[in-house]
C-alpha cells in the first residue's frame, strides 16, 4: 500500500480536513464534506485491492458519516434556508463592524 491511488487519497484526505478545519463558511464546510466522500471511495477501492480489509471497513463507514455532512451542510433544504439567512446576517454584521472602524 504505498501507490499513487494511496497518495491521492492522502492529500485529499489533507485538503478536506483543512477546508472542514479553516472554518469557511457552512458551504466550503459541506465541500470538505464531498471531497472526504470522494477520498473514502479511494481508500476504500485502496484497501480491497491490496488485501487491507481495516481501511477499507474504516473508510465505508466514514463515507457514510461523511455523506451524512454533505446532506446537513449542502442538501437539506431546511438547513440551506438557515445558511442563506446566516450568511446575509454574517455579511450585515461585517459591515457594521468595518463601519465602526471608520
Amino acid at each position: 500500500m504505498n501507490g499513487s491511488l494511496e497518495w491521492i487519497a492522502a492529500v485529499g484526505t489533507m485538503i478536506a480536513a483543512g477546508l472542514i478545519a479553516a472554518d469557511l463558511g457552512r458551504r466550503a464546510t459541506g465541500w470538505g464534506f464531498v471531497l472526504f466522500c470522494a477520498v473514502a471511495v479511494t481508500w476504500i477501492v485502496s484497501g480491497l485491492t491490496s488485501d487491507a480489509l481495516p481501511i477499507a471497513a474504516m473508510n465505508a463507514i466514514l463515507l457514510l458519516i461523511n455523506a451524512w455532512g454533505v446532506w446537513q451542510y449542502l442538501l437539506n433544504p431546511k438547513n440551506r434556508k438557515k445558511i442563506e439567512k446566516l450568511e446575509e446576517l454574517e455579511e450585515e454584521a461585517e459591515r457594521e463592524l468595518e463601519a465602526e472602524k471608520a
